[in-house]
């Protein structure tokens, strides 16, 4: 969903792409980069680049590009990454484990404060030194915490309770892994990934060649 203070979801989606390819060019000792260059990176049109960060100021200076570093910290500060933002993830099976193991989380200004799961096998274990609560206690630690970014990793007839569970508790933000559309207020932003589906999108074209 698109709303009129912000630029389009589009471009939102974007930054965080070039703002990966930036700081593979800090690792590779580059100072400076056009838009050309970085969109070759990432398959986007230079045009497209300027038009994006057009959205948020004036970056670059014309025939000598973009300052790396300069760009990157401007692109983290537009994403809110000057600080840590706290999680909690809700299901804890072997996807939830994978996912609470994801050492890029921390260095990415994401910090996972709490697991949940239903199993009393699992509650009171530990994955990546974060203590597995019981599902019960979610909406306090949200609150403690002020959490504001979600995680599920549940099975698809448990998503939706666990969504509206969250958003009643005041998260705002959520990474969906269950295999169905989670339905939200205007003012909670989703993300719903499902890799059976992109699959599929993908045996689409598998199929066309016989």
């Amino acid at each position: 969903m698109d709303r009129p203070d912000i630029p389009p979801d589009v471009v939102i989606r974007r930054l965080p792409l070039y703002a990966r390819s930036l700081r593979y060019l800090i690792d590779e000792g580059v100072l400076s980069v056009s838009s050309q260059e970085l969109g070759e990176r990432i398959n986007v049109t230079a045009a497209q680049i300027r038009k994006d960060l057009s959205y948020f100021g004036e970056f670059g200076k014309q025939g000598i590009g973009y300052d790396v570093e300069k760009l990157l910290a401007h692109i983290e500060r537009i994403l809110g990454l000057t600080h840590s933002w706290p999680v909690v993830l809700i299901g804890v099976g072997h996807l939830g484990q994978a996912i609470a193991r994801y050492e890029g989380f921390h260095s990415k200004g994401l910090q996972i404060v709490g697991l949940f799961d239903t199993d009393p096998a699992k509650i009171g274990q530990t994955v990546a030194e974060v203590l597995i609560r019981d599902y019960a206690e979610i909406q306090g630690v949200i609150r403690e915490h002020q959490v504001r970014l979600a995680i599920i990793a549940v099975p698809a007839s448990f998503a939706q309770s666990v969504a509206d569970t969250l958003i009643d508790a005041g998260v705002r933000a959520i990474l969906n892994y269950a295999p169905i559309v989670l339905q939200a207020p205007e003012d909670v932003w989703v993300r719903n990934i499902d890799p059976v589906a992109v699959m599929h999108s993908m045996t689409y074209y598998l199929a066309r060649e016989g």
